[in-house]
């Protein structure tokens, strides 16, 4: 059932399809707007302000805050980082041709990490714009979402079936999902080390142990098609389940509760947790939805 603790907010028209969130250290929320080609954002007031970027089929997928006070974004549909800062400056650094670029967290080295979609390939970005590509050992992986563990970056390899860890050298160890073609995207990163990640295809979350130990737990709505994830500070995490109208949590242990959201049919994409512990989540139908957990 639909729970009162979840509210929506409408963002901006529902052609724009706000996708990735996150929370700046301005204090505001942070989304790009895949459709139109544009970042909004939500402050603590509630008022949202919105920038077009400077192509309309840039394509922004995901949005982080960087290493230099100013929030990253990669823009899928012309091979380019995009940059923000928190009173709205635009800037950006190309990649090399056919990148792709999905999933971006700042790395534990203090650089932009990304997902090289369409290249095989996860990248590292310094702030003065430094690019340096690490191939993948896999062929037509599908790198999409990144996470920064302690010592390390985490990239889920959607295509491949796999997770792989990129020390901060390059070197990459890839760790097999056990269900076959999961199609593994969101990931995330605890505090003390622990990956969680979702496996869209199979309905299912995982768990990659400081160990290399890897863990499944189904859900109760194996249709559901989990999209993002996002940690939590007690070991869990948060995450959305695309197909399934949903926003659910799992904790240490592996215990899921989900949540429904109240508009049908409203696409969950991105989530992330305020500093306040509420749960903010994108919904490509122009809105966000807020729960207090």
């Amino acid at each position: 059932m639909t729970d009162t603790r979840i509210r929506e907010i409408t963002l901006t028209d529902p052609g724009t399809g706000p996708y990735g969130i996150t929370a700046g250290p301005d204090g505001a929320l942070w989304v790009t707007l895949v459709h139109a080609g544009g970042i909004a954002r939500v402050g603590a007031d509630g008022d949202v302000r919105t920038w077009p970027l400077d192509a309309p089929d840039s394509r922004p997928l995901i949005i982080t805050p960087g290493p230099d006070g100013a929030l990253w974004f990669t823009r899928s549909g012309d091979d380019r980082l995009g940059r923000i800062t928190t009173d709205g400056r635009l800037s950006a650094i190309a990649l090399p041709a056919g990148t792709g670029p999905c999933g971006i967290a700042t790395g534990p080295d203090g650089a932009l990490w990304y997902a090289g979609m369409n290249s095989d390939t996860v990248g590292r970005v310094t702030p003065d714009g430094t690019v340096t590509a690490f191939p993948l050992p896999v062929t037509g992986a599908f790198a999409s979402m990144v996470a920064a563990g302690p010592d390390a970056v985490w990239c889920t390899l959607n295509q491949a079936n796999a997770v792989a860890r990129i020390g901060l050298d390059g070197t990459v160890d890839v760790h097999p999902v056990p269900t076959a073609q999961a199609a593994p995207v969101g990931i995330t990163a605890t505090a003390d080390g622990v990956i969680w990640f979702v496996e869209i295809a199979a309905g299912q979350l995982g768990r990659i142990d400081r160990d290399g130990r890897v863990e499944e737990f189904p859900l109760p709505d194996r249709t559901a098609r989990p999209h993002a994830i996002v940690a939590d500070a007690a070991g869990g995490a948060w995450y959305t389940e695309w197909g399934g109208n949903r926003v659910g949590h799992v904790d240490a242990a592996g215990r899921i509760e989900t949540y429904d959201l109240p508009t049908p049919a409203s696409e969950p994409h991105g989530i992330t947790v305020a500093p306040d512990g509420t749960v903010w989540i994108a919904l490509e139908i122009g809105r966000l939805a807020h729960l207090k957990p």
